[in-house]
């Protein structure tokens, strides 16, 4: 069996929208795909109405957990074929050398952990960034990655987050 492609999704506090992706990928990526997910802020835990939106959903949530960029970068990390920095906000923050030298995109995903707290409006900002990130993570999931260029590759993924 051939080896999952690994793709990393990157945030700035790892504690929503980068979980929620890492869940997304490693599910419906029926192991030909393998989610993971980081921050550069990392915050130290998952917001609860991730876990609690998951959960609802049937997607596992165990082992999930708030991790910092650099735990990707040290020797045995795994080496990814892409990093997808879904930050709706512009971040300047280079990237350490990742094992695979994977290409870097850009999805745009707004963050639903900083939208003013109300119960209603909470999880409707969490279910849809649920929704924006399920449906490119769809397309992804049709990606010949193997028969892609880097350029290609990253290309595609970009494609992914104008059109969607």
């Amino acid at each position: 069996m051939k080896e999952p492609v690994n793709i990393l999704f990157l945030c700035a506090g790892n504690t929503a929208r980068s979980i929620l992706a890492e869940a997304i990928l490693s599910r419906d990526g029926d192991g030909r795909f393998r989610g993971f997910s980081a921050g550069n802020s990392p915050q130290g835990e998952v917001h609860p109405l991730a876990l609690e939106l998951l959960a609802t959903l049937g997607i596992p949530t165990r082992g999930l957990r708030s991790k910092g960029l650099q735990e990707f970068a040290g020797p045995g990390a795994a080496a990814m074929a892409a990093v997808i920095d879904i930050r709706d906000e512009a971040g300047n923050e280079g990237l350490p050398a990742l094992p695979g030298g994977p290409v870097v995109a850009r999805w745009r995903v707004p963050d639903p952990a900083v939208a003013p707290w109300d119960e209603t409006a909470s999880r409707t900002a969490f279910l849809d960034a649920f929704l924006a990130l399920h449906a490119r993570i769809s397309r992804l999931l049709d990606l010949p990655f193997a028969a892609l260029g880097r350029e290609e590759i990253r290309s595609r993924l970009e494609e992914i987050d104008r059109t969607s």
